[in-house]
């Protein structure tokens, strides 16, 4: 990557608009897509939403031969998508939103559209309950718990997510709501995050980057061992189950290479934040960035920007920080860290910065930039050629 190169081209793009400001710079994005596609192999890419939050960049690469569905992160948002025309919105997180539930229950055309995840009868329960009159048929999303154990169950390595772990549990519960009135098993679903979302090539730490490879390498073979059950004790449950998704980012290719699995979910992928550098499986390049104007300079080899202060979600650490991009070589003052209205900046570059520049930011993760800004410049060279709302800038916050 030419990053002096990208720098100048941003700058001249929005050299008309005020910073801050953010941009996602579509041949970037687009490379990104064309990559997710060929590490797929032929099975559809389902988009997770929450990684993109901008629906016309969802319209964009949905447009695009590879991709198909969507993956939300609420119930409320996966009504409002299908009401705005997208006809396949996988909700990939349970939800007690009562009247999103009436909502779904009520409009045949919204039950259709949209499917939502189940790993507890008790879910289901809380549906009935907030139909509210609606009789519409809800179509259901099973999930499967994909975390490696090790030690006897002892040790666990992966988020915590679905209860569900055996494939007797999992077609248990399949048969249960295949039994309920007003409910049909369409899907399964496991997200393998220990894998797709973390990195394994950890820069200056060998020693950890492989202890991370071992425990990946381990954890596919286990996954794709029980999954592969766990789908064929659910479809001798529900034959006519319709799709089995799998993967992220960091997994695309090793989790498409699984027979029992139908689509690939990835969204981060597209935007390449800064924590998905860290991958030998793929090498993805930065598309939304952010920019920070220079406000003060407070003396030899500092720099003040307005603003900065985004951490990312997860565990707190330095990890979590956006990460000063462009110009190379910035860094930020161990004492001050990222501010919440003006952020400090160390290193030589700043001497060359000037009240009113520019400094380019990539955010720790995906679409958590949206929340921080109401438009995304679409950058192509070094031209706006056009600007698009966010979720927030459509007056859309649901988390």
């Amino acid at each position: 990557m030419n990053l002096h190169g990208d720098r100048a081209r941003y700058d001249r793009a929005t050299a008309h608009l005020d910073a801050p400001l953010a941009i996602v710079d579509l041949d970037a994005f687009d490379a990104n897509a064309d990559d997710l596609v060929r590490r797929a192999a032929g099975k559809p890419v389902r988009v997770a939403s929450k990684s993109v939050r901008c629906r016309g960049l969802l319209e964009r690469v949905l447009a695009r031969p590879g991709f198909a569905g969507i993956m939300s992160y609420t119930l409320a948002e996966s009504v409002w998508l299908a009401r705005s025309g997208f006809e396949d919105v996988l909700l990939a997180y349970p939800s007690a939103d009562r009247a999103g539930f009436a909502e779904l229950a009520g409009d045949p055309k919204l039950a259709a559209a949209v499917t939502v995840m189940v790993d507890d009868l008790a879910q289901l329960e809380l549906i009935d309950r907030a139909r509210d009159g609606g009789a519409q048929e809800i179509r259901v999303c099973l999930e499967l718990d994909t975390a490696l154990h090790l030690l006897g169950g002892r040790v666990r390595v992966g988020a915590r997510r679905s209860p569900l772990r055996e494939p007797a549990q999992l077609a248990e519960l399949a048969r249960a709501v295949a039994a309920r009135p007003g409910f049909r098993v369409v899907g399964l679903m496991g997200y393998e995050g220990h894998v797709a979302g973390v990195g394994d090539a950890l820069a200056g730490r060998p020693l950890r980057s492989r202890a991370i490879r071992l425990m990946q390498g381990a954890a596919r073979k286990e996954l794709a061992a029980r999954r592969a059950e766990t789908v064929r004790a659910v479809r001798a449950a529900v034959p006519d189950l319709e799709f089995v998704n799998g993967g992220g980012t960091g997994s695309v290719q090793q989790t498409a290479a699984e027979e029992a699995v139908t689509e690939i979910a990835a969204g981060s992928g597209l935007y390449v934040p800064r924590l998905f550098d860290n991958y030998t499986s793929f090498r993805g390049r930065p598309a939304a960035l952010f920019a920070q104007p220079v406000v003060r300079r407070p003396g030899v080899g500092v720099v003040t920007v307005l603003g900065g202060g985004y951490p990312a979600s997860g565990a707190a650490g330095p990890d979590r920080l956006p990460q000063p991009y462009l110009p190379p070589g910035l860094r930020y003052d161990p004492q001050e860290g990222a501010g919440e209205v003006q952020t400090p900046l160390l290193g030589g570059p700043a001497d060359d910065l000037l009240i009113g520049d520019r400094v380019w930011f990539r955010h720790a993760k995906a679409g958590e930039l949206c929340e921080r800004f109401d438009v995304l410049h679409l950058v192509q060279g070094d031209r706006v050629t056009a600007s698009v709302p966010t979720y927030r800038g459509e007056g859309r916050t649901f988390l």
